[in-house]
């Protein structure tokens, strides 16, 4: 099926040849014609599968055939996503579909003059894509009201949980009409983010694109059971033994991120971080080091590898288990690609097993204990626990 045949409007098919799409992914065969007709959607779908333009194709065809405008301060679709970076990529995208029609947008997240922000909003815009910690200093400014709201999106719906940012959208969205359209998309649905979706919706369309809480067949799984203080000093003997490929190690934090990287390259091992702190410029360049084999090791946030697709990884480590399980099956999925085999080794100290508990809960599978290399064997988890 064609753009045409989902029935959009001349001028956003005009803006889909000239950015060179002519046939929808998945995703946006099944959510668009949903969307287009006024209807709630939930969606189950990662970074990469075309989950932007299955909202902003839609919402620009209604906003196109409806022309009105939102008032001062006002906006007419408001799209909640949880990072800077992606924030901007949904902007640039609600741009380039809606090139060809005359429609306002802007953006809002931290790091950035708020005024600039209030000016830009002070006329009302159509669309506004924002961070909701930004978004809540605005209306605490009252730079920004939110009456005048006709369609809510809410983009990536897990990492707004793991963040924190739960209790503010919550807030948010009581300052919104109960009259409105809501898009909700996740790339998992933990049980807290199902009771939201389940607050802001009314009988939704359910589409997925991705199966939830399945880990890739072809990884080999492990945990070793540790002290905090020793997992610096275990990565460094994975990375030099068992795990000498291509490796993608996960952190927590930012913070917890370049301390590692520091470790290592102290060590002799040279390694990039990749997260929200990073220029774009640097990310990039990590990115291409490790793609291109220059930088075997690269350290990254949850949030920052939702852009990273790289084949050839052999080995996932987790230095820090995530709190939310899902995150841990996206995690280890970003090996074993293409038909190849791949390795996930997990880190576990004391405060982490109610983490590896629930993992094991999803996956549904325990995970087997592997003593660290170059010690003699670790006691069982049963001894441990």
């Amino acid at each position: 099926m064609t753009f045409e045949q989902l029935g959009l409007c001349p001028p956003l098919l005009k803006a889909l040849a000239a950015e060179g799409y002519t046939t929808p992914t998945p995703i946006q065969l099944q959510a668009i014609p949903h969307a287009m007709s006024g209807r709630d959607v939930q969606g189950i779908a990662q970074t990469g599968t075309g989950k932007t333009a299955a909202f902003a194709l839609p919402i620009l065809h209604r906003l196109a055939a409806n022309p009105r405008h939102a008032g001062p301060g006002g906006c007419r679709v408001l799209v909640l996503s949880p990072t800077r970076e992606l924030a901007s990529q949904i902007a640039d995208s609600f741009r380039a579909y809606g090139k060809f029609m005359k429609l306002t947008s802007t953006v809002m997240f931290g790091g950035v003059p708020k005024g600039r922000q209030a000016r830009a909003m002070a006329g009302g815009v159509d669309v506004l894509v924002a961070t909701p910690g930004r978004l809540m200093d605005h209306m605490q400014d009252r730079t920004v009201r939110l009456d005048s709201v006709e369609i809510l999106v809410l983009d990536e719906a897990d990492h707004m949980l793991d963040l924190g940012f739960i209790v503010p959208i919550r807030r948010i969205v009581t300052t919104i009409p109960k009259n409105r359209q809501t898009l909700f998309f996740s790339a998992t649905m933990p049980s807290e983010i199902g009771g939201l979706a389940g607050a802001m919706l009314k009988d939704p369309a359910h589409v997925a694109v991705t199966p939830v809480a399945t880990t890739a067949e072809r990884v080999e799984q492990h945990v070793i059971m540790l002290e905090t203080s020793k997992k610096r000093a275990v990565l460094f003997d994975l990375l030099m033994g068992p795990a000498k490929g291509r490796t993608l190690v996960f952190t927590r934090t930012k913070h917890g991120a370049d301390r590692v990287v520091r470790y290592l390259e102290e060590s002799g091992l040279p390694a990039a971080a990749i997260h929200g702190n990073k220029s774009q410029g640097q990310r990039e360049r990590a990115l291409s080091d490790f793609r291109s084999g220059k930088c075997r090791v690269l350290i990254a946030t949850d949030i920052a590898a939702r852009g990273i697709d790289v084949d050839g990884v052999t080995h996932v480590i987790n230095y820090d288990l995530p709190n939310v399980p899902e995150s841990y099956v996206h995690r280890i999925g970003r090996t074993a690609r293409a038909g190849a085999t791949g390795v996930a080794i997990s880190l576990c100290d004391g405060e982490e097993r109610a983490f590896l508990r629930n993992i094991e809960k999803l996956i549904r599978a325990k995970v087997p204990t592997m003593t660290p290399p170059g010690q003699a064997p670790i006691e069982t988890r049963a001894k441990a626990a």
